[in-house]
């Protein structure tokens, strides 16, 4: 996701050449640790780009730390439900603030409870959850035991990965759905848990059918843990 902001600065008659506003984009959101390098485009009374030298700021330095003031490099400093905001200037012009969301790292993501499961077609056609919990592992300033706190929102990529043709088997969220849907993607709940389930929907019966779930942070680096996963059988 990209956050734009523009911010202007007042001008008149034959003030078209010099610089009025400042285009930023950057990622909405990041993750504890991460870093970003925002874009800047310096734009003139005729919202055309112009070259530009550029100083990088934040508004929230307990939030965020720009690293590097000429490149608007930033890290985010831990979570925070207060965003961070970064502002840029050209000589006199300022952006506007552009909000960045200061989330929790996902460091882990694994199947609670298992991995495998049984579909006895005399019963049903339909599996149990195939589910994973995704979290951020804190250690213990103390030593001990580290604590897993569960995310929330975080997206968890599902995909049917055998058989490899689409048709026998379908991924649902609903246990009243039938549609044919070979790959989805669910939001983590308030115990981080994202969850589908598998469905036979037309012969012929795999033996098994395999099903990957995959998390990503949020510059797009895998979730330790990725991808899980599930084997589900099928027996008359």
């Amino acid at each position: 996701m990209v956050a734009a902001a523009l911010g202007c600065s007042f001008f008149g008659p034959g003030d078209f050449s010099r610089v009025i506003a400042i285009e930023v984009s950057a990622p909405d959101s990041l993750e504890e640790l991460d870093t970003l390098v925002p874009h800047a485009r310096a734009l003139d009374g005729r919202f055309g780009s112009v070259a530009a030298t550029f100083a990088w700021s934040t508004l929230d330095t307990a939030v965020l730390t720009v690293l590097d003031s000429t490149t608007g490099r930033t890290v985010v400093n831990h979570q925070s439900t207060t965003p961070g905001q970064l502002l840029v200037r050209t000589g006199q012009t300022f952006s506007n603030p552009v909000v960045i969301r200061a989330l929790a790292a996902a460091d882990t993501v694994y199947a609670t409870p298992r991995t495998a499961d049984t579909v006895h077609l005399s019963v049903d056609s339909l599996s149990d959850s195939l589910a994973v919990q995704i979290a951020d592992t804190i250690e213990s300033a103390s030593g001990g035991d580290s604590l897993t706190v569960p995310l929330a929102g975080r997206p968890v990529a599902y995909a049917i990965t055998y058989p490899a043709s689409p048709g026998p088997v379908t991924l649902v969220t609903s246990d009243t759905a039938h549609a044919l849907v070979t790959a989805d993607t669910v939001a983590s709940g308030t115990a981080g848990i994202a969850s589908v389930k598998l469905r036979l929907i037309a012969g012929p019966t795999p033996d098994s059918v395999l099903v990957t779930a995959s998390a990503r942070r949020a510059v797009g680096t895998a979730v330790p843990g990725s991808p899980v996963t599930f084997v589900v059988r099928f027996e008359p």
